[in-house]
């Protein structure tokens, strides 16, 4: 076997969820597969600094865990069925301990794994914390800390959504063909969800958080692997690679929010920008349509204008009424406004704002209060914007949105 350094904690996060997914599906019980992973990977730290890096890792892991895994159920073999567990799992046979070890986790079953935690039995909350869990990888200490949560609530949660697939019997499978189109959404939602807390955090200290953007578009890669005739997972991989590509642009040395239209484009990934053209491309391949779609044409146009002043913003305000007729969804005729704002002029986009802005889905949201200060700025209508931006900063929750609103009053509250 190789020596050298050995990054666990990447091994970890690569290879967690895959050897869980296969194991798992051999026991029939992912409480019980999670539990024996973790020990392969307690058994990797005691012996990988002394013996080397396995040629392949992820085996390594899985085949400790399936040994692992085996033991249990032979120690527990007074229970009947526990016994029928054990000689099924024991037939599937294991190398020796010192066996060079070629075999790896099967892709399929980490498409079962995700389509169980996002089974709309659970709640949309256990759904993507299952996931950051079981298929990310993430530890309860992490996914706490990302959502801005005590680790003793995500844990509970995690437990109360293990325990309900248990007793519910929610199977370990990809749906069936038949239901496959109305869980796929549930997935791909969990998937987003994660991306957008990851890149504008909705609460706490900063508002992009990078580990939940990584995830999310792992996910995005993994998914467009295992589900490669669903359109609408390469267009959200494109969604999240074209956003993502302004990461580093976000945030000034300082840590304080960019606008979009203040940022150095030079500075944005290229490299990312062309994966998701080309993911874009592929999706809107035989006409398909769909929000995921929409919404990263939306990003397309942004990525690709060459400076601010030069943005489509006639291709960006269709692709909004295309997402609007896919969605009903208010949010989305709020940035719409915005978007026509900048092709039709600033009294026009506060018009758009002001017909849906008594939206019974926007209370408690400040989502129009923020976006008609900034329509209002752009307008030249200052004292109006100062008031707006106000009770914005009133409301804000996460503390770089907040200090970036204050600058925004500063400029209008002459």
């Amino acid at each position: 076997m190789p020596t050298g350094p050995i990054d666990l904690d990447r091994v970890y996060r690569a290879e967690f969820g895959r050897a869980l997914a296969t194991l798992a599906r051999q026991l029939g019980d992912i409480g019980a597969a999670e539990d024996a992973v973790q020990e392969a990977f307690a058994d990797a730290l005691r012996t990988w600094p002394e013996r080397g890096l396995p040629n392949n890792p992820g085996a390594w892991i899985t085949t400790a865990a399936r040994h692992r895994a085996l033991d249990r159920l032979r120690r527990e073999s007074a229970r009947a069925a526990k016994e029928q567990d054990a000689v099924r799992l024991g037939q599937v046979g294991f190398p020796a301990p010192d066996e060079e070890l070629d075999m790896a986790p099967v892709a399929d079953d980490q498409l079962r794994m995700i389509f169980t935690c996002c089974h709309p039995a659970l709640s949309a909350e256990s759904q993507v914390a299952l996931t950051l869990r079981l298929v990310c990888g993430l530890r309860t200490a992490e996914i706490a800390r990302a959502f801005l949560q005590p680790e003793h609530t995500v844990a509970q949660r995690l437990t109360r959504a293990k325990a309900k697939i248990r007793h519910a019997a929610i199977p370990l499978r990809v749906p069936p063909p038949h239901l496959l189109p109305e869980r796929t959404p549930a997935v791909l939602s969990c998937v987003y969800l994660v991306f957008t807390e990851g890149y504008f955090a909705t609460s706490g200290a900063t508002a992009v958080r990078e580990e939940l953007c990584d995830e999310a578009i792992r996910l995005g890669r993994l998914l467009c692997a295992l589900l490669p005739d669903e359109p609408e997972v390469r267009a959200l991989l494109a969604l999240m690679l074209l956003n993502d590509s302004r990461r580093d642009q976000r945030r000034s040395p300082t840590g304080e929010l960019v606008p979009l239209e203040e940022q150095d484009r030079s500075g944005w990934n290229r490299g990312a920008i062309a994966a998701g053209l080309r993911c874009l491309i592929s999706a809107a391949a035989d006409g398909h349509t769909g929000p995921y779609l929409a919404q990263a044409r939306i990003a397309a146009a942004h990525a690709t204008a060459p400076s601010w002043s030069d943005t489509d913003w006639h291709a960006i305000v269709t692709a909004y009424d295309e997402l609007a007729r896919a969605t009903r969804s208010p949010i989305v005729l709020v940035n719409r406004a915005v978007a026509l704002g900048f092709r039709d002029g600033f009294e026009a986009g506060l018009a758009a704002l002001d017909t849906i802005a008594d939206h019974p889905r926007l209370a408690g949201s400040s989502a129009v209060v923020s976006t008609r200060a900034d329509l209002l700025r752009r307008a030249g209508r200052d004292a109006e914007a100062a008031e707006q931006y106000r009770r914005a900063v009133a409301t804000a929750e996460n503390d770089q949105v907040r200090r970036f609103l204050t600058r925004r009053l500063a400029e209008v509250d002459g």
